[in-house]
Order: structure tokens, then C-alpha cells, then sequence
């Protein structure tokens, strides 16, 4: 597992905003857009890239162009629909598949999948999984195995927050033929009795779309 957490004032500065307990869901989506945008331009570094001959209004050249099979990108219902529009405006291209899990609140590691809407084979495919949290890291453990199971091999997460607790448990438990690679904007302090992230910014999902019961 490869770990990035983004070092930059202006993740710093939305970080913190974003954090806010009195900041409106206006804004939070908003800036979780955003962030997802600055986390991208690392989560596609090592993009798959073809030649592709152009001409310019000088003269001609060769660029490059994402290969195919096209990227999917991959929200975690349904806090991970927030940040699929600041994926999708950095790779435009990619397909957007869907996966609705759920932590099982009497075993936190645990996940209840409910909905999905995914290629039935993703052999060969750059995968980008999108989760607001890394929280226990049982959704996210879930998550990629349930896209290997597909034939993923190359699995990317984005979040825009993690706990070491979560980090530990995907580093023990993900399995190692998946070339798994995760982007954070920070790692928090822990994990509360609730398995909530400290200091965290509370649900982002509630905090996304409004509480639902």
C-alpha cells in the first residue's frame, strides 16, 4: 500500500474551512470539490498515457493522450457522490461506475453492500475509489476487493480525511496482488468510542446532503 498525504497551505486553508462546524453545506461541497481536484492532480500520476500525433498552430508533435480502457471512478454511496464532480472535471474521460456500502454499526470493520452499478469485468482498468472518510477501513478494504473480485488491479482511493486506526487496518488487511494506492489531505488523531475520526469534521455524508434517518 502506498500512502500520500498532501502537504500545501491551500489544502491547509480549505482543510480547515472545511472542518468548521459552522460552515454551511453550500460551502462544504464546495470546497470538498475542490480538494478533490487538488488530491487528483497526485491520485493520476502515474496515469495510463498513449502517443498521440497533433499538429499545433506551429507544427506538428506528439503529445499524449489517456490510453484505454478509459479510468473508472468509483463513489462510495453516498458521501462519495460529493466528489465525484471535482474527479470527474479532472479526468473527463473516465467512466463512473457506483457502490453503496454501509458500516455495520454493531461491527465497525464491517460492511453491508446494498447497491451497485459497475462493469462486470474491470480487467485492465485504472480504478478511482472515492470516500470523503477513511475512518475503521472496512468500507475501504471492502470496497477494493469487491473491484478486484471484477479483475481490478490497480485500485487508487481518494479521501480527504483518514485515521491511523483505518491506514493500519487496510495496510493488514488489503490484498497484496492489488497495486493499491491511497491520497489523504491529512491524517487525523483517532478514532472515538463511535469509530468517528478526531478531530474529524463529523458525517460528511449528513454534512454533504442533510441528515437522513
Amino acid at each position: 500500500m502506498e500512502l500520500t498525504v498532501l502537504n500545501h497551505p491551500l489544502v491547509e486553508h480549505k482543510l480547515t474551512v472545511l472542518r468548521d462546524k459552522n460552515t454551511s453545506s453550500a460551502t462544504f461541497r464546495e470546497l470538498v470539490s475542490e480538494l478533490v481536484m487538488l488530491e487528483a492532480y497526485e491520485a493520476t500520476r502515474n496515469l495510463d498515457v498513449v502517443d498521440k500525433p497533433i499538429e499545433t498552430p506551429v507544427a506538428p508533435m506528439i503529445g499524449k493522450h489517456i490510453a484505454e480502457p478509459r479510468p473508472i471512478i468509483v463513489p462510495v454511496l453516498r458521501a462519495g457522490l460529493g466528489m465525484l464532480d471535482g474527479m470527474t472535471k479532472m479526468i473527463p474521460s473516465a467512466e463512473v461506475g457506483f457502490l453503496g456500502m454501509k458500516r455495520d454499526e454493531e461491527h465497525p470493520t464491517q460492511q453491508i453492500t446494498y447497491a451497485n452499478r459497475l462493469p462486470d469485468d474491470l480487467t485492465g482498468r485504472q480504478c478511482f475509489l472515492i470516500d470523503p472518510m477513511l475512518a475503521t477501513g472496512g468500507t475501504l478494504v471492502a470496497a477494493t476487493h469487491y473491484l478486484a473480485e471484477r479483475g481490478a488491479k490497480d485500485v487508487t482511493a481518494v479521501c480527504i480525511i483518514a485515521a491511523p486506526e483505518g491506514i493500519q487496518f487496510v495496510q493488514e488487511h488489503i490484498d497484496p496482488s492489488i497495486d493499491f494506492k491511497v491520497v489523504v489531505c491529512a491524517v487525523d488523531e483517532k478514532l472515538n468510542e463511535k469509530c468517528y475520526i478526531v478531530p474529524g469534521l463529523g458525517d460528511a455524508g449528513d454534512r454533504l446532503y442533510g441528515v437522513v434517518d
